[in-house]
């Protein structure tokens, strides 16, 4: 006769078990002590990262997240940090596109993102080209005057559009701007004799970017006021 077949059953060691994962669950929630518009999340027991409080008011301890869920919070929390830091750089003055994109890779943020605040400051406002070229020239005319030469190459470095500076640059009086540019340096040279303030002046309106034509006709219409008030 013969002996019995006796069948094993092979289980697999422990290691090789396919486990399910563990669930992501939020254990705190608390205002940021500097920032009270944010919230810091913890994640079985750790910080992970930190939300706008409309965001975190979604969520709850004890809420598992999963690693999708988790995920998203993670880039969303990215998103609204990089977004606040080009609020608080925009508050100081306007910026450029250009700028925020060159500010924002500074920071380590990757092209998407930077893609997408761009965006979203561009839809909110935040952001405007043409605003920005002419709120610059604007304030290069009251306070530091200078040619249409030396503003078109100072917006290209900002990254502002050709089309947008030739716009804003279309009512630039060049030689008004020469006439606003010289008249305190005028002041400071009146009792210099004619040849030594020509030479001074005209040296001081080419550094400023203007032809030596206009600088030459706003050196002379300079020294005839300052004289003439004599």
């Amino acid at each position: 006769m013969h002996s019995p077949v006796t069948k094993q059953i092979a289980i697999a060691p422990l290691s090789c078990r396919l486990l399910a994962p563990m669930p992501n669950v939020i254990t705190r929630l608390v205002h940021q002590k500097r920032d009270r518009s944010r919230v810091n999340v913890y994640i079985d027991g750790e910080f992970a990262f930190s939300l706008p409080d409309v965001e975190a008011a979604r969520l709850h301890i004890g809420q598992e997240l999963s690693h999708e869920e988790l995920a998203q919070l993670q880039d969303l929390s990215r998103e609204s940090l990089a977004f606040e830091q080009c609020l608080r750089l925009l508050a100081r003055r306007p910026r450029s596109s250009a700028e925020i994109e060159t500010y924002l890779r500074g920071k380590g943020y990757g092209p998407h993102l930077r893609e997408r605040i761009i965006n979203r400051l561009h839809s909110s406002n935040y952001l405007d080209d043409r605003a920005f070229a002419a709120w610059w020239v604007e304030n290069r005319v009251q306070f530091r005057p200078r040619s249409r030469k030396a503003l078109r190459y100072e917006l290209r470095q900002k990254g502002v559009s050709a089309d947008i500076i030739d716009e804003i640059l279309a009512d630039v009086d060049d030689f008004a701007q020469a006439i606003a540019a010289g008249r305190s340096r005028a002041l400071r040279w009146r009792s210099a004799s004619q040849a030594e303030f020509r030479q001074k002046m005209l040296g001081f309106l080419q550094r400023r970017g203007f032809s030596h034509d206009i600088a030459d006709r706003a050196t002379s219409s300079l020294w005839r006021e300052e004289n003439a008030e004599n």
